[in-house]
């Protein structure tokens, strides 16, 4: 599903190259839970920006679904992203100036999904993460913990083949994080592939494999 080769992320400043992640070579198989852990630093977010067509590298080669997505047109790769990739963020990324419910339609609307479905999608996603109370309110009416339901949810309501999870958990108590853990474990055995950044080692004792990054490099790739 993801292959990735000698995957590369540095910013320039006049002559200075810093480097955030170096000659990354990762394969994802479909229906596969990964764990990316490492410190602060590392490059796990970015690394899963890359995968999630969010930020560019700037060397490499990136295929998803056999797509060349390193030499696709930005159109294309908005397309792959929008049809098959569920981000679930960790600061959110919610629209503000739009309600709970607007904030879970926006993807459907991006798949031209009809209006009979997606009231039907999203009253569904409502109910499965009990937030029907908070439809019409806005990002900033709810706290950490209910926004990053919202997030999930809106990234599970396209029905993604991959979800990819930025500290999924962390703005969560720990009776929702197991939740959410045991959602997505749900959904991987119907066969989403799923990829997580996080500290957390139960996080990732949920994953069948974790990939350990040290200062942007795979140190270690382990079955779980």
């Amino acid at each position: 599903m993801i292959t990735l080769k000698n995957i590369t992320k540095y910013y320039s400043s006049g002559f200075v190259k810093t480097f955030v992640l170096r000659f990354i070579d990762l394969e994802v198989r479909q229906g596969e839970f990964v764990s990316i852990m490492g410190p602060s630093g590392a490059g796990k977010s970015t690394l899963l920006y890359i995968v999630g067509m969010l930020d560019d590298a700037s060397e490499g080669q990136y295929y998803f679904l056999d797509n060349p997505v390193h030499s696709l047109h930005e159109r294309k790769r908005t397309e792959l992203h929008q049809h098959n990739i569920g981000f679930v963020f960790q600061s959110y990324h919610l629209i503000d100036d739009l309600t709970v419910y607007e904030n879970l339609e926006t993807p459907l609307l991006y798949k031209k999904v009809k209006a009979a479905e997606r009231k039907s999608m999203i009253a569904e996603m409502l109910d499965r993460f009990q937030i029907v109370a908070k439809k019409n309110l806005f990002p900033n009416q709810l706290s950490g913990g209910q926004q990053q339901l919202v997030g999930v949810a809106r990234a599970l309501i396209i029905k993604p083949k991959l979800i990819l999870a930025d500290e999924p958990t962390g703005n969560l108590n720990s009776k929702q994080g197991e939740e959410i853990m045991e959602l997505f474990t749900q959904l991987n055995r119907e066969g989403t592939t799923i990829i997580q950044a996080t500290h957390s080692e139960k996080n990732a004792s949920y994953s069948h494999r974790i990939v350990h990054l040290l200062d942007g490099r795979v140190e270690k790739d382990e079955k779980n």
